[in-house]
């Protein structure tokens, strides 16, 4: 953004002297540009991580409802297969990483530990305190979100932060 000069239309009136705007552009624009590639990764994170929860919730109702898994044992793997597939969806649009990386798998679901951690207690505590399943998971999954996006901004992609695809 750029300073703005008012500047009078060809007129009979006598020419005024430009005037800058009353604050600098260069620091709003700075802050609005990190502000808005914040927001907007925020935001996809949020949509890969609801489209997540459609995979985590119905990975989790087959194994424990249709296939009697433990409850414990069954939360644990639908969130590796959500872990699995947020990682993709985010490492591609989230981050805008030029390609998958074994590594950054491999950071990613390391970091996803701590919300495992979050998810499985809070889901635990939730059902044994009479929630319904579903509406257990969906509470524990939304109390993991923040330690998952942190976790993956600042380490798992924190080269890729500037970049947007």
């Amino acid at each position: 953004m750029h300073y703005f000069r008012t500047v009078p239309v060809h007129t009979d009136e006598p020419r005024a002297e430009a005037e800058p705007s009353p604050s600098p552009a260069t620091p709003t624009a700075r802050g609005g540009r990190i502000t808005g590639l914040l927001t907007s990764r925020v935001v996809r994170f949020a949509v890969v991580g609801g489209a997540g929860t459609v995979v985590n919730t119905a990975a989790l109702y087959v194994l424990h409802r249709l296939l009697g898994v433990p409850l414990v044992a069954a939360s644990a793997m639908a969130v590796e297969f959500a872990v699995v597939h947020n990682y993709l969806l985010n490492d591609w649009w989230t981050f805008a990483a030029r390609a998958p990386s074994l590594r950054r798998f491999g950071k990613f679901n390391v970091s996803m530990l701590a919300g495992l951690a979050v998810n499985v207690l809070a889901l635990w505590a939730l059902v044994h305190g009479g929630v319904h399943l579903v509406t257990a998971n969906l509470l524990a999954i939304g109390a993991a979100f923040s330690v998952n996006y942190a976790s993956s901004a600042l380490w798992v992609w924190g080269r890729t932060w500037g970049r947007q695809r």
